[in-house]
């Protein structure tokens, strides 16, 4: 009886988002292969009719390459037409410079595009996968999103981060269990400038401990150290493992590799946000 009525519970929640996307007729859907932005293009998909429904993935460098062809792969799965772009972030100061408000200027960039893409293949609306949980954390890029007028169903339903790998799991999308994977860019201290050089050695790095069976990996960027936070359950393998690991991260540019003891922990960098007396640097846009 418990499986029926918690069946029902999801077929609910997602007529209520399809209810969400329906109005628009087409969408254009902005996705990076995550399990959010992943359930938001199947919605849309559902929702919308054959050939109304373009999903967008920004390929650049704070993109890990492998993510590209699974996001290509469930596209096809839904026989959704899928474009890669590349909206060159890095290009912007306002970005590069890695500001506490980096992501608004990324998300600015992000949606700006895909709202001029939209509108030149008559997409209708831009749609992202940020949901409920999204409002509550540090997320400048949503202000971005919600200038821009991008559609967040899983937000407006209420729907949080736990009901997203639920319905995921229902409509037995393949990321429905899949770690989060923010953008590399997350992976440098507020203030550090962000390069082209410097996020491909994060990417070689994590892409390292990816093809080694690590599932929850972030590789912190502080400068000559890299920063290795992986899963509670991960820490005495990835200790055991030290010596090739440290081997691959110093061939990666690093010069000394650290194992956090904390292990790994969403949003690590943000802990500067919250010390007394200390501020990282915001910064306004750049004009000219």
């Amino acid at each position: 009886m418990g499986t029926v009525s918690a069946k029902t519970t999801l077929e609910k929640g997602l007529e209520e988002l399809e209810s969400i996307v329906a109005p628009y007729g087409s969408a254009l859907v902005a996705f990076s292969g995550g399990v959010d932005s992943s359930l938001a293009l199947a919605i849309s998909a559902r929702a919308l009719p054959k050939g109304k429904v373009l999903a967008v993935t920004s390929n650049n460098e704070t993109y890990l390459p492998s993510e590209l062809d699974l996001a290509r792969d469930f596209a096809a799965s839904l026989g959704v037409e899928h474009l890669v772009v590349n909206t060159r972030e890095l290009d912007d100061p306002n970005y590069a410079s890695n500001p506490t408000n980096r992501c608004y200027f990324c998300k600015s960039t992000l949606y700006s595009d895909l709202a001029r893409i939209a509108g030149k293949k008559g997409y209708a609306c831009v749609v992202d996968g940020a949901n409920k949980d999204d409002e509550g954390d540090y997320r400048p890029g949503r202000k971005a999103a919600k200038e821009l007028g991008v559609v967040s169903p899983l937000a407006l339903a209420g729907v949080g981060k736990a009901e997203v790998r639920e319905l995921a799991r229902h409509l037995e999308l393949p990321s429905w269990d899949k770690p989060a994977l923010a953008c590399l860019s997350s992976r440098f201290p507020y203030g550090q400038e962000i390069t082209p050089e410097k996020l491909a050695q994060v990417a070689r790095a994590e892409e390292f401990m990816r093809s080694r069976g690590y599932e929850q990996v972030r590789v912190r960027h502080h400068g000559e150290i890299a920063r290795l936070e992986v899963g509670a359950q991960e820490m005495e393998r990835a200790f055991a493992e030290r010596e090739e690991i440290s081997a691959e991260l110093r061939a990666a540019g690093f010069l000394y590799v650290t194992l956090d003891l904390a292990g790994y922990t969403s949003g690590s960098l943000n802990a500067v946000l919250k010390q007394p007396g200390k501020k990282a640097k915001k910064i306004l846009p750049v004009v000219g």
